[in-house]
């Protein structure tokens, strides 16, 4: 039987010849071996016969094995793995420098801040159809035509669109304009002694709680004030800082460029290399013709050859095993006959004996037992059991049928057939010899072919595409070189200019730290608001001065912030999230927008053809992917690959060459006339004259009409009745006769007739419907030989087909590996995507994001100036000394406050040269005359 996987073709035949050759004379002799091993001991003359016989079988396996070793490193050379894909590698590609990504830091937190505050402020989505309408009349028409109902409605989407920041600039500007009006007033107002410009403070009972709360609150807002100044400079300095980094990012970019260019020819000269994979592979095919092409006719053909010759094998087997059974039936024959012989004497001998005994006078004398007798009787009656039951001797020879089958043998009928196989197995080289002069033309072909695939990138005009590519982006780069300084400059211009804003809010921080710190520590609780300290009245002072630069500058930064806000946030909203949402893109893709004539803007700049589906969406999202530029930018409109390399161009001589093969398989003989002879031989040779039946009845008798050990036994039962005396013993040495004849006769005897049933009914079945069988073999061959010779045409034809198949297929892998490698790998136009990323990356990472993080942060500054006036105006009548105070002209009112003069924060005047209110009676009038602003506080409960 084959192995599963084992290789097919001429060897699988001759392996399977050896094996089935053998495999009959070793079944049978391993069927019989039990049988030679129990005759061994009666029939040693007939062992050393069967002995050759099994050491032969031995050699048959050993010798199957070693030609199946043989014959099976000759199929690994002659066979060969069906087609498989071709391996074209991989393009060599270019390595990228740019990295298109931008991280921020730790200050993406107060940008994704700024972020959330545009999204609130406005919510709406990007406004595409406005976009669209604006661009397309390009605000001119607005302005000529602003008194139009459509014009009205456009206006009133955009302020729509834009109430946010109309809402946020008005807030804005409407801070900007009332700041230094209300300062002036202010200003005007203290110079009048009013609005905290009068320097008396009234005494309270919770002017300490007051007093801390103030400074609290100022403290507080001044915090937040200086959060706010640090966020502005430190985006202030992140943009100065990314400022630096943009030669390098536009450094990378033209080096991906540069890389881009030069890679590409070599990319291209790579393609039409690996014409060569595919070359190699049908040579290869060619060279291999015979096992591949060959071989497929041959795996076709022994699917019904196969089960022919197997037929043919089998019955080859059938007439060694023939031959065996008739040389056993024969040999069993004689020795059962020369056996029964000797047996029915030993018996006769065995009867003589016991009778004699049987006479003996315990038996019938006058004085012996009755039982004695009645069984002496008995055992008298049994001894005609004692013969033997089977006749050999009128069973005929089979000496007639051997010796025909002996000369039917003398034609090796497994030899024949293993010419048959040879012959089928030889479809390969016969295949070979057949195509020689179509696989020289086709070797030729392949030469043509890998010319015209050459001339790919002469027609295909790269090198000097590229060559004006590389020396724009030279000149392009030298121009981007020279603007490094005025960027430069700018940058410095604007940076200083930023430092100044953030220094008017520092100057008004500074003033309100100071006087915070310098009216706590010089705050004296014992002295009157007339006698504070220098320190203390210092502080109150420049509290003040902050309010004063509040007033000047707030009104400025807030300006700015508004300015900034509106610009920095509508780019943030309509340039920065449109890019990341595409809507930017889609806008410059609309249908007739940049020009009135073109569908698509792009295709009809580069082709004069807008209505190709290019966009600059499209060319954006390919290069993303990293394609090549000749799918991102649709190059077949110029260059049509899949025009060029068209299969059928140029593999159809091929196609037409390989069509001619024509494979004549007339000149295989599966089964030549010798062996068809044989066959027939073998079925005249008369074994269905063979009486079966008469074998089948004497072989299923017993050697002995009873079986002697059952005897034996039942005689020595008889025997142990019987008084131990001289017939006793007599009668036990016969039982013992019995039983060595049984062991040394019958044993033997019966083994050998069940080796004759066996080899009879083998006979039987063989021979039944002999004739009839070896008819239905010389059919099946018949048929398969009328298959090869004359409807082999279809067959040959089919298999050519796949063969031409396999070979053409070879060509569309290497033109679609060409084709894909052409819109994935060659040429990948991933630098182009990086330079609009790098683009976004300057313009809004860099650039809008740090702009409106410094608005932002200057802004709250801005905002948080409000409450620092007031908290500031309220807290500096705490610190600073003032010119009046508090008198009180009723003393009994007041016993308590009597009783706390000189430690109840009043300064005692007494020192001063001024008499004690409190201790010498003065006249109301008096009191108002000498301090005219000075009053008395209200008489409440809870003083």
């Amino acid at each position: 039987m084959l192995k599963a996987g084992s290789p097919r073709g001429a060897p699988r035949n001759a392996r399977l010849t050896a094996v089935d050759i053998t495999a009959p004379v070793l079944r049978l002799i391993l069927r019989r071996s039990d049988h030679f091993l129990a005759l061994k001991s009666s029939f040693r003359h007939s062992w050393s016969r069967m002995d050759t016989m099994v050491w032969l079988g031995v050699f048959a396996i050993v010798s199957s094995g070693l030609v199946h070793g043989e014959l099976e490193s000759e199929t690994d050379s002659r066979r060969l793995p069906p087609p498989e894909k071709l391996d074209f590698g991989y393009v060599p590609a270019g390595v990228y420098e740019t990295l298109a990504h931008y991280e921020p830091g730790p200050i993406g937190i107060l940008f994704q801040l700024v972020h959330a505050f545009l999204h609130v402020v406005q919510p709406n989505p990007f406004p595409h159809d406005l976009a669209v309408t604006l661009a397309k009349d390009k605000f001119t028409a607005l302005q000529r035509e602003y008194q139009k109902p459509e014009s009205i409605v456009l206006t009133l989407q955009v302020i729509y669109y834009e109430l946010g920041f109309v809402v946020c600039a008005a807030l804005g500007l409407l801070f900007t304009v009332l700041v230094p009006l209300v300062g002036l007033f202010f200003c005007l107002c203290r110079c009048c002694d009013n609005c905290g410009g009068e320097m008396h403070q009234r005494q309270r009972k919770n002017a300490d709680c007051q007093r801390g709360l103030l400074g609290t609150l100022l403290f507080s807002t001044s915090l937040v004030i200086t959060i706010g100044v640090l966020c502005a400079y430190a985006s202030n300095q992140t943009l100065s800082s990314q400022v630096k980094n943009i030669r390098r990012l536009v450094n990378t970019n033209m080096r991906d460029l540069h890389t881009f260019a030069n890679d590409t020819p070599m990319q291209i000269d790579y393609l039409i290399s690996q014409y060569a994979t595919a070359k190699n592979k049908v040579l290869y095919d060619l060279d291999n013709i015979g096992p591949l092409l060959g071989g497929r006719i041959h795996d076709q053909l022994d699917k019904e050859v196969h089960p022919a010759l197997n037929q043919v094998l089998n019955m080859a087997g059938a007439m060694r095993e023939t031959k065996e059974a008739l040389e056993n039936v024969s040999g069993s024959l004689v020795i059962l006959k020369d056996g029964a012989g000797k047996l029915n004497f030993n018996l006769s001998l065995v009867r003589t004996s016991i009778n004699r005994t049987l006479n003996d006078p315990g038996c019938h004398d006058e004085d012996s037992d009755a039982t004695t007798a009645q069984l002496c009787q008995n055992i008298r009656q049994s001894l005609s059991q004692l013969q033997i039951s089977a006749n050999f001797t009128r069973l005929p020879n089979v000496r007639p049928q051997l010796e025909k089958v002996n000369e039917v043998l003398k034609t090796d009928l497994s030899e024949v057939v293993q010419r048959g196989y040879s012959a089928l197995n030889d479809t390969p080289h016969l295949v070979i010899e057949q195509t020689r002069s179509v696989a020289d033309s086709v070797r030729i072909l392949l030469d043509g072919i890998g010319k015209n695939i050459t001339k790919f990138s002469k027609v295909f005009p790269v090198q000097s595409s590229l060559n004006n590519f590389t020396i724009f982006l030279s000149h392009a780069h030298a121009k981007i070189e020279d603007y490094y300084p005025d960027i430069d400059q700018m940058d410095f211009y604007r940076w200083a200019a930023c430092i100044g804003l953030c220094c008017m809010i520092v100057l008004v921080l500074a003033f309100n730290y100071l006087g915070l710190l310098c009216g706590t520590l010089g705050y004296d609780k014992h002295a009157s608001p007339t006698t504070r300290g220098c320190i203390s009245n210092t502080g109150g002072t420049m509290l003040m001065a902050g309010v004063g630069f509040s007033f000047i500058f707030s009104w400025v930064l807030m300006g700015v912030v508004t300015i900034l806000f509106v610009t920095g946030g509508n780019m943030e909203k309509l340039v920065c999230e449109a890019f990341h949402t595409r809507e930017l893109l889609k806008v410059v893709d609309t249908p007739y927008l940049i020009n009135r004539e073109w569908k698509n803007f792009l295709p009809g700049y580069m082709y004069n053809d807008s209505e190709l589906d290019l966009t600059v969406e499209s060319f954006y999202s390919t290069c993303k992917e990293n394609k090549g530029i000749y799918s991102a930018l649709r190059l077949d409109k110029v260059f049509n690959i899949t025009s060029f390399l068209n299969t059928s161009t140029f593999t159809k001589d091929v196609v037409d060459e390989l069509d001619t093969v024509k494979i004549d398989l007339r000149t295989i003989i599966l089964l030549e006339a010798e062996g068809k002879q044989n066959l027939l031989d073998f079925s005249e040779a008369g074994l269905s004259e063979i009486n079966h039946a008469d074998y089948l009845e004497e072989v299923n008798k017993g050697v002995t009409a009873v079986d002697l050990l059952s005897y034996a036994g039942e005689l020595e039962a008889q025997t142990d009745l019987m008084p131990r005396g001289h017939l006793q013993s007599s009668l036990k040495g016969h039982i013992g006769t019995l039983r060595q004849i049984h062991s040394q006769q019958v044993v033997s005897m019966e083994q050998g007739m069940s080796a004759l049933n066996q080899s009879m009914r083998y006979l039987e079945r063989t021979s039944s419907d002999l004739p009839n069988k070896v008819l239905a073999v010389l059919e099946a061959i018949e048929a398969a030989q009328f298959l090869i010779s004359q409807n082999a045409t279809n067959l040959v034809r089919q298999q050519s087909k796949k063969y031409t198949a396999t070979i053409v297929g070879y060509f569309n892998q290497y033109i679609e590996w060409v084709k894909m490698s052409l819109l994935e790998e060659v040429a990948q136009c991933k630098p182009f995507s990086n330079i609009m990323d790098t683009a976004e990356i300057l313009s809004c990472s860099f650039v809008a994001d740090s702009m409106n993080a410094f608005w932002m942060g200057l802004g709250c500054s801005t905002l948080f100036l409000l409450p620092s006036i007031i908290l500031a105006v309220k807290l500096a009548k705490y610190y600073r000394r003032m010119d009046t105070e508090d008198v009180y002209d009723d003393i009994e009112t007041f016993p308590m406050k009597t009783m706390e003069i000189g430690n109840n924060g009043y300064h005692c005047e007494r020192a001063q040269g001024i008499p004690n209110p409190m201790m010498t009676s003065i006249p109301s009038y008096d009191t108002m005359n000498r301090f005219p602003r000075a009053s008395a506080p209200p008489r409440h409960i809870d003083w």
